[in-house]
């Protein structure tokens, strides 16, 4: 049994150090190592990036986008600093939520929940509305609203995807939702209250 684990770990190694090979070729602007990096990490930026935009389309074009934008930023690579599929996954949560936010003008701004009957204070408002009171949002919390109402993306998930804990993730939705709502409130455009009835607009006197 050690033999097999140790050939395992020799092969790992072995193919961390061929990455890593083809990684300092690339930065030095060797197309044939770019073009060996797609090959290798191609498929598991395509799974990511579909996991968030839901559409197999989008996906296979964000990938594109990935790599492209892999060939000008790999000169910043610094492979002490973090793993190099982990920086890729980096740059592609940072594409995929940019899809988004081109797509529906700001982050989030249809937070469509996946939980029936789970109060999301976003739900049924409309469009200027949202805009207006996510943008006053935390980054962090509009991140994790991202992902787990447009995205459908469990905070499980989440977390690893952000690199949280999962009790941060509980965090982060719980402020963000909160934040929101007290936004919309203050926009006049309250979710309904338990009685059923909707919050009343703001009117401006005279």
């Amino acid at each position: 049994m050690s033999f097999v684990g140790g050939g395992v770990r020799g092969a790992d190694q072995a193919n961390n150090a061929r990455v890593s090979h083809f990684i300092a070729l690339a930065q030095q602007g060797d197309r044939d190592a770019l073009g060996f990096l797609y090959a290798r990490f191609a498929d598991d930026v395509y799974g990511y990036v579909r996991s968030i935009v839901h559409d197999r389309h989008e996906a296979e074009d964000i990938t594109q986008q990935v790599f492209a934008k892999l060939i000008r930023v790999i000169g910043k690579y610094e492979e002490r600093e973090v793993p190099f599929m982990a920086w890729l996954i980096r740059i592609s949560r940072n594409l995929a939520l940019d899809h988004l936010r081109r797509q529906t003008a700001i982050p989030v701004e249809e937070v469509r929940t996946t939980d029936h009957g789970s109060g999301d204070p976003a739900a049924g408002r409309p469009m200027s509305d949202l805009q207006q009171a996510l943008s006053t949002l935390p980054a962090d919390q509009r991140e994790v609203l991202v992902l787990r109402h447009i995205g459908g993306l469990s905070p499980t998930e989440i977390a690893k995807r952000t690199g949280r804990s999962e009790g941060s993730i509980h965090g982060l939705h719980h402020r963000g939702r909160r934040a929101l709502k007290s936004e919309l409130t203050n926009l006049g455009v309250a979710p309904a209250t338990g009685s059923g009835e909707a919050a009343p607009k703001r009117t401006s006197t005279a």
